[in-house]
């Protein structure tokens, strides 16, 4: 089920159905950026998709090189599909609207939905209630943010269509996912009947409905994968929808595999003769001399090749281990300029190409 970028033909989304997509990964693999591209692909056919950040760090605006979000919706992009390298389809751009869920806000807003509390509510915030009650039960804490999110997945206009075609929310890393999506039981010793239990059990039929896929992100390295791994073990155990696997940052090989393969030999004679012809030694003089002007070089670059045998071997196993999970996988190129708009923008048309979206 893997799909890497040489395999982009089909361009069937793998996701036909899914209205909310949780982006999770190990802290330094890039989540947010993959949420944010996510959100993108699945706007370019002209729908209007929802990005939701719930970590309080401003990620998303950094990204979109904007303002920090409020606690309100905002449109953020408009993209289309010719913005993101792909051939043009009917319909007009989409939209990308952008939330970050400030969770003083989210409980007071709460509390007047449930309970009417009004200017009591804004009475609460100033003595710290807010922190204390969301300190001392985070159960409830991630209901508010998880609901929000399931509330914008359901949400209609007054004509009875759907608000959004699709949420994305950048969730927190994998080793607090699980604990964080499965609200249900968290707050089960908290509240067993009342609006808090209600609120859990409705945030859980939404989770768990096919409408939900949660993602998980990645590196070639050996600690995120394996991270990945024990996440989606403790998904499936929770029954929650796995969605995909997103390999982020994936650098292209430099020595084809018969190279790879030949690092380990005596290969100075070789190198040196290849770095004559190259010109490196000067083409006029004689083969003595050509070694003596090359090898300053030999050293440093059998030890390079020999460091990007080993990187790749070990990015192979690590591929391997992913595939073993047999999940829809997409690969996403290291940028090397790193991730400015345009960066964005690319990464959201591979998504595209590879059927994330």
């Amino acid at each position: 089920m893997a799909r890497t970028p040489g395999q982009a033909a089909r361009r069937d989304p793998d996701w036909e159905g899914v209205r909310l997509h949780v982006v999770s990964g190990k802290g330094g693999t890039g989540k947010t950026t993959l949420a944010a591209a996510l959100a993108l692909a699945l706007a370019a056919d002209g729908g209007r998709v929802l990005l939701i950040e719930v970590e309080g760090r401003q990620g998303v605006a950094e990204l979109f090189g904007i303002a920090a979000l409020p606690y309100e919706e905002r449109r953020i992009a408009s993209v289309s599909r010719a913005q993101l390298g792909l051939p043009a389809a009917e319909g007009g751009p989409g939209e990308v609207f952008a939330l970050a869920i400030d969770t003083e806000l989210a409980l007071l807003e709460y509390l007047e939905m449930f309970y009417k509390l009004g200017r009591a509510g804004k009475a609460l915030q100033k003595v710290g209630f807010v922190d204390f009650a969301t300190t001392i039960a985070p159960g409830v804490r991630d209901v508010l943010l998880t609901g929000k999110a399931c509330e914008a997945t359901r949400r209609k206009d007054p004509d009875g269509r759907r608000r959004y075609d699709a949420v994305v929310m950048d969730a927190p890393p994998t080793g607090r996912l699980t604990r964080f999506l499965n609200v249900n039981a968290e707050v089960a010793g908290l509240a067993r009947i009342g609006p808090i239990h209600t609120q859990a059990q409705a945030v859980m039929r939404v989770l768990k409905s096919p409408e939900t896929a949660v993602h998980l992100v990645t590196l070639l390295e050996e600690m995120p994968v394996q991270e990945t791994v024990d996440g989606i073990e403790e998904l499936r155990e929770a029954r929650l929808p796995v969605g995909g696997v997103m390999v982020n940052m994936v650098r292209p090989p430099v020595l084809d595999a018969a190279a790879v393969a030949a690092v380990d030999g005596d290969h100075r004679e070789e190198v040196a003769l290849a770095l004559g012809e190259a010109g490196l030694g000067g083409r006029t003089r004689t083969g003595e001399k050509v070694r003596a002007a090359v090898e300053p070089l030999l050293d440093p670059l059998l030890e390079q090749a020999r460091e990007h045998a080993e990187r790749v071997e070990l990015e192979r196993a690590q591929r391997a281990d992913i595939q073993q999970l047999r999940l829809p996988t997409y690969e996403l190129p290291l940028l090397g300029e790193g991730v400015d708009l345009g960066g964005l923008y690319r990464l959201a048309g591979e998504l595209k190409r590879q059927g994330a979206a």
